[in-house]
């Protein structure tokens, strides 16, 4: 029997209260890393940023964090080809994976960041989770599914999150909902709750940092 995936449930005032002080602390730019040998210590937990380009990722790290140019985002769709680490507070990185779904960039370089993907999912022992952004006006497409098998292969368990919710009317919300749920099914390594956002309106950002705030 397949997994509904529901809505998470608000978080209690106490995780809530967790995952404000975590995220008060503002979160600090790292490094951005170009090769495996330029990873930092794998000393904290960490979690991970996937989506499209264009689905808001910069925009959502700017929110939990109350930092508004802490992630740049760029003018060129798919432009950034790094692994960007940030620190939050002593016990937490955060890494703002390349955008995907743009094929700008020259063949080479796209199979050479590809290539660090695939190694950093597989061998990144303090990954703890990544959250893959999906843009509820869209829905999942293909270049999702293909993250997600990604994920699926590196046993690394991700949870999917709607972003611009308030793009949308309801109806068309609960579609893209439903839409993501059937798509999700089918990958043993989704988590088993979604969650909703929207960085302009506020809606989910305590949700997603009461979730980084208390995970093990």
């Amino acid at each position: 029997m397949s997994l509904p995936f529901p809505v998470a449930d608000a978080p209690t005032p106490e995780a809530e209260e967790v995952g404000r002080k975590l995220f008060a602390t503002g979160g600090e730019f790292l490094k951005g890393v170009v090769a495996m040998s330029g990873m930092p210590p794998a000393d904290r937990l960490e979690v991970c940023f996937a989506g499209r380009s264009n689905v808001g990722k910069s925009t959502l790290i700017n929110a939990l964090t109350g930092r508004k140019a802490l992630a740049r985002a760029s003018n060129t769709p798919g432009r950034t080809q790094e692994i960007n680490y940030f620190t939050l507070a002593e016990s937490h990185y955060l890494v703002d994976l390349p955008g995907y779904g743009f094929a700008n960039a020259p063949v080479a370089v796209v199979a050479k960041w590809q290539a660090l993907l695939k190694a950093y999912l597989a061998g990144r022992p303090s990954l703890r989770r990544a959250f893959v952004l999906i843009d509820a006006r869209h829905g999942v497409k293909s270049v999702d599914e293909e993250i997600m098998t990604l994920l699926d292969r590196s046993a690394v368990p991700f949870q999917t999150v709607l972003t611009k919710a308030d793009k949308v009317k309801d109806a068309e919300r609960e579609q893209a909902l439903d839409q993501t749920r059937a798509a999700l099914a089918k990958h043993p390594a989704a988590y088993p709750e979604l969650i909703v956002t929207s960085s302009e309106k506020g809606w989910g950002i305590p949700d997603l940092r009461a979730t980084i705030a208390t995970m093990e």
